[in-house]
């Protein structure tokens, strides 16, 4: 069961901004002191003093039921990891040669749009008919596919490139899906992977969802890894790294003005405006996803 406190969250993102005040050197005795009197303010507001904290319960809701949710808005604007995913992911596919492409765990299919528009011969996969639905109403003269990472509908060494994006975070063990893309990969083909970052899971924890069965809150178990996991899996199996980046959030500013009206005093990324300076200390160039590019290797050049 995981506890979730407004008021715990926000103390731990002043504590967040102090650490990294400290580490980075920006955490002058004014910006300490300002930290200290805002905690301490924190601890004497009622709204939060008086704000009901949840109890949730992890992996009592699937992503298939959050992403029907999501569907109809996943691409809406101000989704902050495409915005911040996206640019890079289409800056190295945009230097890939045009061959048979597969955007696995593809969503509405904006990848699967680009890679289309660059000449690809495309397919997209995924698990969620309703993402699936989206994507084809987008892209209706392309082939759709509902699967599952784990058993991708493709021959052995028959696509030159493999992107997966913003998916593998629902993956439990990814020693089966890196052994998926390794077997459909022609040698010498081409892996371009996205994920959600480690850092974001502390900075920006999961949010409990509607109640489920039991009538308790829900939260989608997720899984956050540091960058050593996907080399573990990735480099046995011929791959190797053409590329790394750990994009973040740049010039991160909170406005006062664009705050609701009454601050929430439930768990939410609203509470941030609480403490702009802080949060903004704590979040501003974090890295929000990693993008890898890996390339299997091709012994006949060997």
């Amino acid at each position: 069961m995981t506890y979730l406190s407004p008021l715990g969250y926000l103390l731990g993102v002043q504590g967040a901004a102090l650490l990294r005040g400290l580490r980075e050197g920006g955490g002058d005795q004014a910006f300490v002191e300002a930290r200290i009197t805002e905690i301490r303010a924190l601890l004497r507001t009622p709204a939060l003093a008086q704000a009901e904290a949840v109890t949730a319960e992890p992996g009592t809701i699937s992503a298939a039921d959050v992403y029907q949710d999501w569907a109809p808005h996943y691409d809406a604007p101000g989704n902050e990891m495409i915005d911040v995913e996206q640019p890079v992911v289409r800056r190295i596919l945009d230097g890939l040669p045009v061959g048979t492409a597969l955007d696995a765990a593809c969503g509405t299919g904006r990848h699967t749009a680009h890679l289309h528009r660059l000449g690809h011969r495309v397919t997209g996969v995924d698990a969620s008919p309703d993402m699936l639905a989206q994507a084809r109403t987008r892209l209706p003269d392309v082939d759709f596919h509902e699967a599952d990472l784990h058993r991708l509908p493709f021959a052995d060494q028959t696509v030159d490139t493999v992107v997966c994006a913003l998916a593998l975070t629902h993956v439990p063990d990814l020693a089966p899906v890196f052994a998926e893309f390794a077997r459909v990969l022609r040698p010498g083909g081409h892996l371009v992977l996205s994920d959600a970052h480690l850092l974001t899971s502390y900075l920006r924890p999961t949010l409990a969802r509607r109640p489920g069965a039991d009538g308790r809150p829900t939260l989608l178990a997720e899984y956050h890894r540091p960058l050593s996991v996907y080399l573990a899996h990735a480099l046995p199996l011929g791959f190797q790294v053409r590329h790394c980046e750990e994009p973040g959030r740049p010039n991160l500013r909170l406005d006062p003005g664009t705050a609701p009206d009454p601050l929430p005093s439930h768990m939410s990324w609203d509470l941030l405006h609480w403490c702009p300076e802080a949060s903004a200390a704590a979040l501003d160039d974090s890295p929000i996803v990693v993008v890898w590019h890996f390339q299997l290797e091709d012994a006949r050049n060997e």
